[in-house]
């Protein structure tokens, strides 16, 4: 029977919820204060990149080591020691004098990050077991992460001009305290596997240093080329410390991720959907807002509530009618659903001219993209259906792990081909606008095709028995 919702299990849920809330948050508001950054602190325009290249990194490449460590140490501690140390860095970056202050206060950040992210999910399926609940849960949980994004474009350009862009990490101090205070009361306490049980120290080099070589690779893409021998080499080195990873973890008695959780077709499926899902998507994030700023002339702030439809028609989708409908038609129909919404998105996107009109021709891509509160939270509970509760932090890294790759690899790829395209159009004699707008309609292309090679994977993979056997191999294992 489903276990009644106690206070302290809302609690819990709101302090989770809170911490995704500030680590997107943090993510997007950043890219509206950087011109102000900049200079302020006299950022050459390569170094400037660095203060999002820095998080990228740390956050990317730690949350899968975060997440099994998480398993193994315990999760709320895991949880407590990122979301103090994110708080911490913060502070230090708010008062950064210097350039190198402010980048190493990122890397920071993104430590942080990845250390309270990677177990969130798992201490979230671990306090609500019964499949109604747990997508109720997981539903307020996608609809911080989708929210946090849309607030952040927004909050940022207010804070920047109306006080300092230091106000947009000093805004991370209550909120970080406040998680942690309450954290320490709501959060269930766990002991833990033990080191025993996967303290594998080779692995945790290989896995770390191959995917923070792959993530540097993919987001210099954009200054060095795809082909050059800079990003081919870091790419081999990338792909050839993976591969020594897998290897390691078939061999070792304690491996630092256990390969059963890749048997599941629900946590394997559900991550590669999310892969090309993401990679699509966050074409919708950036390069909508580029498009509104560059062609059509929006200001930041404008451009944060040009966007805003997107952000509450996702909420209102997630929290009210997501976890429902996945009660009564099964996660992999509802997911299915949201990617064919989303295919509409980017499908419209191709076809948006240089004098578009928001109400008639943004307006209908911006409640589409209700289709991502669909969606997503479906994704997650597959994703998290194929994992017992001794993996539920390993694979909780994992699905964000893959989430960021995704992110990476899609602003990275498609900002290129929109800029190369761009590039070409220019030189046949196109009108500015008229030329990045052709950028864009590249970009959304290949976006489209990606979501519809993810529809295709989970129509094929993600099949109504494979998720039911891994829920019984959970139950068994429980």
């Amino acid at each position: 029977m489903p276990t009644p919702a106690t206070p302290s299990r809302q609690l819990a849920l709101g302090v989770l919820a809170t911490g995704m809330l500030m680590t997107v948050l943090d993510g997007s508001i950043v890219t509206v204060a950087m011109p102000a950054v900049q200079e302020d602190l006299g950022f050459t325009p390569v170094g400037l990149s660095w203060v999002v290249n820095a998080y990228l990194i740390a956050f990317g490449s730690l949350l899968l080591l975060a997440g099994r460590l998480g398993d193994l140490i315990g999760r709320k501690r895991m949880f407590l020691a990122g979301t103090g140390i994110f708080t911490a860095a913060s502070l230090l970056a708010g008062v950064a004098a210097s350039p190198g202050v402010l980048i190493a206060a990122r890397f920071l950040q993104g430590v942080g990050s990845a250390m309270s992210s990677a177990v969130s999910l798992g201490i979230l399926v671990t306090l609500f077991t019964a499949q109604r609940e747990r997508a109720k849960a997981i539903a307020v949980f996608s609809f911080t992460g989708a929210a946090g994004a849309s607030i952040g474009q927004v909050l940022g350009g207010v804070l920047t001009d109306a006080l300092t862009w230091n106000w947009i990490f000093f805004i991370n101090l209550p909120i970080g305290v406040a998680t942690l205070l309450v954290a320490l009361r709501a959060l269930p306490a766990d002991k833990g596997l033990g080191s025993k049980a996967g303290a594998d120290i080779i692995g945790a080099l290989l896995v770390t240093s191959g995917l923070m070589a792959g993530i540097y690779a993919v987001v210099k893409i954009e200054e060095y080329g795809a082909g050059s021998a800079r990003t081919l080499g870091l790419g081999g080195l990338a792909l050839a410390l993976l591969a020594g990873f897998l290897v390691r973890q078939a061999r070792t008695a304690n491996p630092l991720m256990p390969l059963r959780i890749l048997r599941s077709r629900s946590v394997a499926g559900a991550n590669v959907v999310q892969m090309l899902m993401v990679a699509a998507l966050f074409s919708f994030q950036i390069l909508v807002a580029l498009y509104l700023q560059k062609v059509r002339g929006y200001g930041a702030a404008e451009t944060g509530l040009a966007m805003l439809p997107a952000a509450a028609v996702i909420g209102a989708v997630s929290l009210g009618v997501s976890a429902r409908l996945i009660a009564r038609f099964g996660e992999r129909n509802v997911l299915l659903t949201g990617i064919v919404m989303l295919v509409g998105v980017l499908g419209l996107l191709t076809r948006v001219p240089v004098d578009a009109s928001y109400a008639t021709d943004l307006l209908p891509v911006m409640l589409l993209a209700a289709g991502f509160g669909l969606a997503l939270p479906a994704l997650t509970s597959l994703a998290m259906s194929g994992a017992d509760e001794a993996d539920a932090g390993l694979a909780s890294g994992l699905f964000n792990t893959t989430q960021q790759i995704g992110m990476a690899v899609g602003v990275a790829v498609l900002s290129t081909l929109a800029a190369t395209r761009t590039e070409t159009l220019t030189a046949a004699g196109r009108p500015a606008a008229e030329a990045l707008t052709g950028g864009y309609h590249l970009a959304f292309a290949v976006g489209t095709g990606l979501l519809l090679v993810a529809l295709a994977v989970a129509a094929t993979v993600l099949r109504p028995a494979a998720a039911s056997a891994d829920r019984t191999r959970m139950t068994m294992a429980a």
